[in-house]
């Protein structure tokens, strides 16, 4: 391992090497300045001359003077630099960094002209040739010029420099400038006039030579990096000034120059001018984003979609200009106190919103000024002219009305009145039970009713299924009256058969043997002809035998029952009823030998006997009478 004293020999010889060479060399007034160093240069005395002492009240020699000198050494070689008169300092150079920039503090020059505060610019290489600052005017103080990013040789006998950021303005927003000399704002501005060809406030020298005010300025500087000397201007960022669609906004200028009233003789309720001047201005801002300088102008947002605004508390719609506004109070004809919600709808359209800024200044002004009474005052005198429950049935017609005359009342103020509605009605709570009995006690008269009818419809009901039930038994005994006759005409109809069979039987009887004799003769006639034919012809002769038979037969019947009829008619015309009866009846006996009398009677006394005898015997006599009867049916 090597010994630590081989490296640390030779260092210490090259050191002393180094400062022998320029102890030699200072020895012989020989002065060497690298590339990287600035050689600042103090004359401790001066052998010769008259210029031995500073003028008063300077620090920094220009003419040879003892002390610091205005004139500094470039990188190079210097002779008749002795060490005992002058002193030489090797000073790095001075770089100001990317991103920053120099402010200059001179400390010695010219002093400052009253008023001002900062030094103006002189022709001086940069503040790198301090001699010429000096000789050219140059003020001490704060300089308004700055150095921009660079290397630079400053005399830091005069000059001291101070490294700060530059001014970023970040998106969306706008740089607010106040500068901080000038002349004065005149008289009655609020912001100092425009000034061209400063590059953003970044040339100082060329405002402040133009005349620029000291102060609050118009111009803004947008979004970006600026080398702004902040001993110059003072730099505020504010956002930019956002328009959203459904609205413009109005500009009221509080600086420019008094411009021509545009609003014409109609409209006395202020000025109305053109852009650029002083007041409301008369073309409005449409949406979008602007740079607009809130310090010297305001910009009053006015909705140009349907704008609605209600009167009901605790319900406030997004733009916030009815939150003051609450459920209108009202009180009846009647005297009762009762509350209703409304709504205005409202539309204001953008060639009116530079009259209704100047007319009212914001828009809660116009809805506290004008809205508000307007409607509060309307329905409170519309209350008045009707009871409660009529207002509440004519909600409708008075709605109509209400916007009818809002509207025209909105005209005058050029506000265009869309719509008036009515919201929630809310009664006093006793006039409400009142109308919910009332209500209730009609409602139970209509079920009552209903039910009434119910009840009626269900007896109707009971009624129709008892005819229901018994008319099937209508039915049933009409059709037996129907089967009735016509088993009667059956009866009469088979009689008149019978009888005309008869009838027919007695003619075909007479007539038979001529028929006979017909049909031998047509028989022996008709011999020749073919076998089809006397068939037919004996069907033909038969058939026509039994239907005169048939006739002569019936015909009989009818004639003797005729006869028979006609024979009891005269009877019963000639003896009585009962006593045809009791005559056929004693016929009847005597014909059939019906036994009457018993072979055992027994008798009783009194009328109750006879009577029962009596009795027994009509029953035995009607039974057989009943008996033979049947028999000969029979037969």
């Amino acid at each position: 391992m090597e010994h630590p004293l081989y490296f640390i020999v030779p260092l210490t010889i090259v050191i002393l090497c180094f400062v022998f060479y320029r102890a030699v060399f200072r020895l012989f007034g020989v002065v060497i300045i690298p590339e990287d160093k600035l050689g600042l240069v103090t004359i401790k005395f001066v052998l010769l001359g008259e210029n031995k002492q500073l003028p008063q009240g300077h620090i920094i020699a220009t003419k040879g003077e003892a002390g610091f000198q205005a004139q500094t050494l470039a990188p190079g070689i210097y002779f008749w630099y002795w060490f005992w008169q002058y002193d030489i300092m090797l000073q790095p150079l001075t770089v100001i960094p990317n991103g920053k920039i120099g402010l200059l503090l001179a400390r010695d020059g010219k002093e400052l002209p009253t008023g001002q505060i900062l030094a103006r610019k002189v022709e001086c290489d940069s503040y790198q040739d301090a001699e010429k600052f000096l000789n050219n005017g140059g003020c001490k103080g704060r300089q308004a010029a700055i150095l921009q990013a660079g290397s630079y040789r400053i005399n830091t006998f005069l000059f001291e420099v101070m490294v700060t950021d530059i001014t970023t303005i970040q998106d969306n927003m706008v740089g607010i400038v106040t500068t901080l000399d000038g002349v004065q704002i005149g008289q009655g501005q609020i912001a100092g006039r425009l000034i061209v060809g400063h590059n953003n406030f970044q040339d100082a020298n060329a405002f402040l030579n133009d005349g620029g005010n000291r102060g609050l300025q118009e111009q803004v500087i947008l979004s970006g990096s600026y080398a702004l000397n902040p001993w110059f201007a003072k730099i505020e960022e504010v956002r930019m000034t956002e328009i959203p669609i459904g609205y413009v906004g109005v500009i009221i200028s509080y600086v420019g120059e008094e411009g021509k009233d545009l609003s014409g003789v109609e409209f006395k309720h202020g000025n109305i001018v053109a852009k650029g001047c002083k007041g409301v201005w008369a073309e409005p801002f449409g949406p979008g984003k602007y740079p607009l300088n809130p310090f010297i102008m305001r910009t009053e947002l006015v909705p140009t979609t349907n704008l609605v605004l209600n009167w009901a508390t605790a319900r406030t719609e997004s733009h916030q200009l009815d939150k003051n506004l609450s459920t209108i109070t009202v009180r009846s004809k009647d005297g009762f106190p009762f509350n209703l919600d409304v709504s205005q709808i409202i539309h204001i359209p953008n060639t009116e919103a530079p009259k209704v800024i100047a007319r009212f200044g914001n828009m809660n002004n116009l809805v506290s000024q004008v809205l508000e009474p307007t409607i509060g005052n309307y329905f409170r005198n519309s209350a008045q002219d009707s009871d409660v429950i009529a207002f509440l049935g004519t909600r409708k017609e008075r709605q109509e009305s209400a916007r009818a005359h809002i509207g025209t009342v909105l005209d005058q103020y050029n506000v265009f009145g869309v719509d008036t509605l009515i919201g929630d009605i809310v009664p006093p709570e006793s006039l409400m039970k009142t109308l919910t009995d009332r209500k209730i006690a009609e409602e139970q008269k209509v079920t009552y009713d209903t039910q009434k009818m119910a009840q009626e419809t269900r007896q109707a009901l009971e009624k129709e299924t008892a005819i229901a039930d018994i008319q099937k038994d209508i039915v049933k005994a009409d059709q037996g009256v129907v089967i009735a006759k016509r088993i009667a005409d059956a009866a009469v109809e088979k009689a008149t058969g019978e009888a005309n069979s008869v009838r027919l039987q007695s003619n075909a009887e007479s007539d038979k043997m001529k028929i006979i004799a017909q049909a031998e003769a047509q028989r022996t006639r008709m011999l020749a002809e073919a076998n089809s034919e006397q068939v037919r012809l004996m069907a033909n002769a038969e058939a026509e035998k039994i239907a005169k038979t048939g006739q002569a037969e019936a015909e009989k019947i009818l004639a003797i029952g005729k006869s028979n009829a006609e024979s009891y008619k005269l009877s019963v015309e000639a003896m009585g009823g009962n006593n045809f009866t009791q005559l056929k009846v004693t016929e009847a006996i005597g014909l059939n030998k019906i036994k009457v009398i018993p072979d055992v009677l027994i008798t009783g006394s009194g009328d109750n006997a006879n009577s029962s005898i009596s009795g027994l015997l009509g029953m035995e006599l009607m039974k057989q009478i009943s008996e033979k009867a049947k028999n000969e049916k029979k037969d």
